[in-house]
């Protein structure tokens, strides 16, 4: 639900052998005591899991073979519509080559912080701390605020692991994406 609406939105499933859409209704609209919001979803026609693409999800024609295609690698490398229509869902990339190249520029930003974090200094007082954020603000906010101690600085070693973990999901999707077949 949208924080800033009381309008609840409909999920929307889709079933890619089929390629037909669903909306569905939240267990939460049809028993308020339970606090599960889904269930499974199986297509109707196929009886297959079917894929929760969001609530901004608009589906393709039925015959529009290669857009079908294209959806399902996205849902395999884990980009959907999940949103409330406040923010939309970002970026999506309209062709699976404009999507390895979108997480071939992740990669980049995401060495480039590596690099940062590799080759930085740790400040030892707050002198040099505000120091670091003067000028380097623009890396230091780029970690988020969960791994970013409330007072002082964030420590090399966090924010390299931090780095590693995300060229890693890349490199994850991009692995994934290759298995997917050509469209």
């Amino acid at each position: 639900m949208c924080r800033y609406t009381m309008a609840r939105y409909k999920p929307h499933y889709a079933c890619f052998n089929c390629k037909k859409t669903f909306k569905r209704r939240l267990l939460w609209d049809i028993n308020r005591d339970n606090q599960a919001a889904y269930l499974e979803a199986k297509c109707p026609q196929c009886g297959e899991l079917m894929a929760d693409m969001g609530l901004d999800f608009t589906s393709p024609k039925k015959n529009d073979i290669k857009q079908w295609e294209h959806l399902k690698s996205l849902y395999t490398v884990g980009i959907t519509f999940h949103s409330c229509g406040c923010s939309g869902p970002g970026y999506i990339p309209g062709s699976k080559d404009s999507l390895i190249a979108y997480f071939n520029s992740l990669t980049k930003i995401y060495n480039d912080q590596l690099t940062f974090w590799r080759q930085r200094i740790e400040p030892q007082n707050d002198k040099e701390i505000n120091r670091e954020i003067s000028k380097h603000w623009d890396f230091i906010a780029k970690v988020p605020s969960e791994i970013r101690p409330k007072k002082g600085t964030i420590s090399n070693e966090e924010a390299k692991q931090y780095w590693f973990d995300r060229i890693k999901e890349v490199e994850q999707k991009l692995g994934m994406l290759k298995k997917v077949p050509a469209y």
